[in-house]
């Protein structure tokens, strides 16, 4: 019987997922499915149209065994950060294959060009030359690359997977990365086939077109017409009342702040704010991340303290519970399934963070479920 991880966010959960699922059950029949999903909060930076808890319904309905909370102190960061919380999880479950969906889906080339970011000396000091001459972190990482080995990489999900794979051989997990064709672009704003990115059904559903046919039925009434656009006034005091120490927050770098200070006062909503601090140095990815970190007041000092030290179960299936029993002495952290306070930083962030959502999107049971909820079981 093979392990399978998968990491994910589920913003929505689409059809593109489901064929996910659908192939990794043709490719690995009898198996566990164990996926570590971003909670409320996503690794660009931006809000869940579907709660945690909804997220699990989802996924056990359509195959996942395990459902795993990805702690909102990895699950908004970098992505080779994002990496290594969801890859430590998912080797404290004792997963033996990591399925992520690939550009390339070329495995070699993958693994190839993630050794040499970990072991190749030119390769740094390409990176640090691209990054002093005003270049973006994610672009400077594929034009090194591309300047040692010929080999262009700048695809969302090729990236992500390297940070995977880099995870994998610095820690020597017993591991397999497996590769799946993506079937569309993740920036892609064309609609060719019933298979689109969850970015461009967001687009769609904020501007009220009709999305059922990118969907499966049991998303639809999950769904909540939600943006960052609604955490704004919440994002405005914010930066205001700490005017004198966005420094501190974490991503908030290079003078940054200087810039969020200047334009809060003339950004009538969210998107212009964006808009009006954006640099070709910063990705608009990482100007979400440093904006949803200072609404969450999460400090750098905060990051440097938080590690897995626990991992939290949000559903499982019959045959998912019948696996964690069978591993259970074996995992050295703590399986919690709610929310205690004062147990870890990370955990204690999570809880604030949640709370957040909860308060903007006027559900607070949100915040019941965090102290009171058992996980969700599929028979």
């Amino acid at each position: 019987m093979n392990v399978i991880g998968i990491v994910c966010e589920y913003n929505p959960f689409h059809l593109g997922h489901l064929y996910q699922l659908k192939k990794v059950k043709e490719m690995y029949p009898h198996s566990i499915i164990i996926v570590v999903c971003s909670s409320n909060f996503t690794q660009r930076g931006d809000v869940s149209i579907i709660n945690k808890w909804d997220k699990t319904k989802i996924a056990l309905d359509y195959g996942v065994d395990i459902f795993i909370e990805l702690p909102f102190g990895y699950a908004t960061q970098s992505s080779d950060i994002f990496a290594k919380g969801a890859i430590e999880i998912l080797s404290h479950l004792k997963i033996d294959t990591l399925v992520f969906g690939s550009e390339s889906n070329n495995i070699q080339e993958l693994t190839n060009l993630a050794n040499i970011q970990l072991n190749n000396k030119e390769y740094n000091n390409i990176v640090k030359n691209y990054l002093d001459n005003g270049i973006n972190y994610p672009t400077a990482l594929s034009k090194a690359l591309s300047d040692i080995t010929n080999t262009t990489i700048n695809k969302p999900n090729d990236l992500l997977g390297l940070s995977y794979i880099k995870e994998i051989i610095k820690n020597d997990y017993k591991i397999t990365p497996v590769t799946i064709k993506r079937t569309n672009d993740y920036h892609s704003k064309d609609i060719n086939s019933n298979i689109i990115n969850a970015s461009l059904i967001r687009k769609l559903l904020i501007e009220k077109n009709d999305i059922t046919n990118y969907i499966p039925n049991n998303t639809y009434k999950y769904l909540k017409l939600l943006s960052l656009n609604d955490f704004y006034p919440y994002l405005k005091y914010q930066i205001i009342n700490n005017s004198n120490k966005l420094n501190n927050y974490q991503t908030v770098d290079e003078g940054i702040e200087n810039r969020i200070i200047k334009n809060i006062y003339k950004s009538s909503n969210y998107n212009e704010l964006v808009m009006n601090i954006k640099t070709k140095r910063y990705t608009y990815n990482k100007i979400n991340r440093m904006l949803l970190h200072i609404l969450t007041n999460f400090t750098k000092e905060e990051a440097q303290s938080i590690k897995i030290d626990y991992i939290r179960l949000l559903g499982f299936t019959n045959a998912g519970q019948k696996y964690l029993n069978s591993i259970k002495k074996d995992i050295n952290i703590p399986i919690i399934t709610r929310y205690k306070p004062n147990i870890s930083n990370l955990l204690d962030l999570e809880f604030r963070a949640n709370s957040i959502y909860a308060f903007v999107t006027n559900n607070f049971e949100l915040i019941k479920l965090e102290y009171n909820s058992k996980p969700i079981i599929k028979n």
